[in-house]
């Protein structure tokens, strides 16, 4: 591990210590995203496929797949989340995890798997090099035929409700963090997230052996109204995700999400 990349996994380990992931969709507001990145998966996944959960967390996904009887595969880096992972593993689970990151997985042969899932390091890796190589590592261990799912944190809301709404935007603006004209924010490693816009997320798939099938947001405005929505009925929030749903594709809009989900399938080899 080189100097930045020390750097980078120092910070991103002291957060992940002092902060559950888990327990991050257990309010309603991100419940939305996690019921609507399933959903997508769903559509996907048949009887018997088998997955890889490309940094885990502590298993929210992975448990819930293992659950509906497919065997999965998860790869983490931080101790603290795979202590987690192997505490929620229950009786008969078809899971197991490994330490590891997301740009070396090499103990995984090319093809393995019928659904890779890249649901949180493409929010933690700062440098283009290491963005490829992510990508094309969980291309590389997918089957032909096979789906590659990709999350990540999206540039507006950002800007709009911790920039403009949290009076940080001035600040920000001063400190460089954000571009004055374009508005992209710039991230270090001790920023913690990468914040990314949709040209940059197609630009970095350019080349690999891919169709896109979907791209879409994952919670949409949910983030923006945050306390709206985690004060509403059962049947307001119905109507909520139903709209979400409705909306979550719509090119015009998906760029104000705070989290997209990039839905690739992997070419059949000729």
């Amino acid at each position: 591990m080189n100097a930045p990349e020390k750097k980078a996994y120092e910070a991103l380990n002291a957060y992940y210590s002092d902060y559950n992931e888990d327990a991050r969709f257990d309010k309603r507001h991100n419940s939305v995203e996690y019921l609507t990145t399933l959903d997508f998966i769903g559509r996907y996944l048949a009887p018997g496929d088998r997955i890889c959960e490309i940094g885990a967390g502590s298993g929210r996904y992975s448990h819930a797949l293992a659950r509906r009887g497919h065997r999965v595969d998860a790869v983490e880096l931080i101790p603290r989340n795979i202590a987690l992972f192997r505490e929620k593993q229950e009786p008969g689970e078809d899971t197991e995890i490994f330490e590891g990151t997301a740009t070396d997985l090499s103990r995984f042969d090319d093809g393995t798997f019928d659904m890779t899932l890249l649901l949180g390091p493409m929010y933690h890796l700062f440098t283009e090099e290491e963005q490829r190589k992510a990508l094309s590592e969980a291309v590389r261990i997918t089957k032909p035929g096979g789906t590659v799912f990709v999350s990540y944190c999206m540039n507006e809301g950002t800007v709009v409700r911790f920039g403009f709404l949290g009076h940080n935007i001035l600040p920000y603006l001063a400190a460089g963090k954000i571009d004055p004209v374009s508005f992209q924010c710039f991230s270090d490693p001790e920023d913690l997230f990468v914040l990314w816009r949709r040209e940059t997320i197609f630009a970095r798939t350019e080349g690999l052996p891919v169709t896109r099938l979907h791209f879409a947001g994952t919670d949409m405005f949910t983030n923006y109204f945050r306390e709206a929505v985690d004060a509403m009925s059962e049947e307001e929030f119905a109507a909520w995700l139903a709209y979400h749903r409705a909306i979550c594709e719509r090119e015009d809009l998906v760029g104000l999400t705070f989290h997209a989900l990039d839905i690739l399938r992997k070419e059949e080899t000729v």
